[in-house]
């Protein structure tokens, strides 16, 4: 194949992958702009032992702290991340917060990985118009 021709073929599954999925409308996207925040959040090894250690029960951040060598400001920086994704619930108790895993949270992100790692008549890759542009 010519290098053209590559380029030309790549273009159009590129044009083919945008216009499926601006086909799935904006509730679709926001789905996965959303867990694509929990992918992240799940990224780093601390934030993932965070959430193992969640998984026993509600922490407090002073207890969370001590399994780890790190600051107090890098927790919270960590906490600040697995709450707006929304996996960690924050409660503050006086001067102390704790922390919990939110399971609501948890069951929607594993159905929706469950959901796109299966294959599908509705997925993107089997939509009629993207197959009759080029």
């Amino acid at each position: 194949m010519s290098i053209q021709k590559h380029i030309d073929k790549h273009l159009c599954e590129e044009y083919h992958t945008h216009r499926c999925l601006s086909m799935w409308g904006d509730l679709m996207v926001n789905e996965y702009t959303e867990n694509a925040q929990v992918f992240k959040a799940l990224s780093d090894a601390n934030r993932l032992m965070i959430i193992d250690m969640l998984s026993c029960g509600e922490l407090c951040a002073c207890v969370i702290l001590e399994k780890f060598n790190i600051t107090q400001p890098t927790l919270s920086h960590h906490m600040k991340i697995l709450c707006e994704c929304g996996l960690v619930n924050g409660r503050k108790v006086g001067k102390w917060i704790f922390y919990s895993l939110d399971f609501e949270t948890i069951k929607c992100f594993k159905n929706f990985f469950d959901e796109v790692t299966k294959t599908k008549e509705n997925c993107i890759c089997h939509s009629i118009e993207c197959e009759e542009v080029c």
